[in-house]
């Protein structure tokens, strides 16, 4: 488990933000009809802004590790 941390801490770490921003995007942006079926309910908008949080988090852990590869090659 201390792996899974050590291997996405920066998913983990942007976590939060992403379903803070999902929130208020849902209370702020969000369809006001009830017709569009991602951004009408808070719960859907909460998890998709946790995913797009940790999906990108962890794009930036990999380009930090693949630059340190990098630099340890040359």
């Amino acid at each position: 488990m201390i792996n899974f941390y050590k291997k996405h801490k920066f998913g983990i770490l942007l976590l939060i933000p992403g379903i803070i921003a999902g929130y208020f995007y849902w209370k702020y942006v969000g369809c006001a009809s009830g017709t569009c079926p991602i951004t009408s309910s808070w719960y859907s908008m909460v998890l998709l802004g946790g995913l797009l949080g940790f999906f990108f988090g962890d794009s930036i852990d990999d380009g930090i590790k693949k630059r340190k590869k990098k630099k340890e090659d040359e």
